[in-house]
């Protein structure tokens, strides 16, 4: 009699340590998964890096697109007076600007 009652408590021990470590298993599973730095964060983050190095890549193109032109603009005085022109409208005193108006 005595045996059957041990392997009952036996049994019944071996199931409590399966279900703990089942339980333990799929946690780790799902920390894994969606806890704080685990897969689908690392995954987001990952995107985000290619965002920002395609926004970096960007600026870096127009910084140099705007060095060169202030270069220009420093070393060619016939580029400084078009500019001059064009955004600011300055003009000779003897000069007469006409307008057109855009159709």
């Amino acid at each position: 009699m005595e045996k059957a009652g041990n392997d009952r408590q036996l049994s019944t021990r071996k199931k409590f340590l399966y279900l703990l470590v089942a339980v333990f298993l799929l946690a780790t599973l799902v920390t894994t998964f969606f806890g704080k730095k685990g897969f689908l964060d690392i995954q987001k983050a990952k995107k985000r890096y290619q965002e920002l190095q395609a926004q970096v890549q960007q600026l870096t193109a127009q910084k140099e697109k705007l060095e060169a032109e202030i270069r220009e603009l420093e070393s060619n005085p016939t580029a400084l007076e078009k500019e001059a022109r064009e955004k600011l409208w300055l003009m000779k005193p003897e000069e007469k600007v006409i307008v057109r108006e855009k159709k």
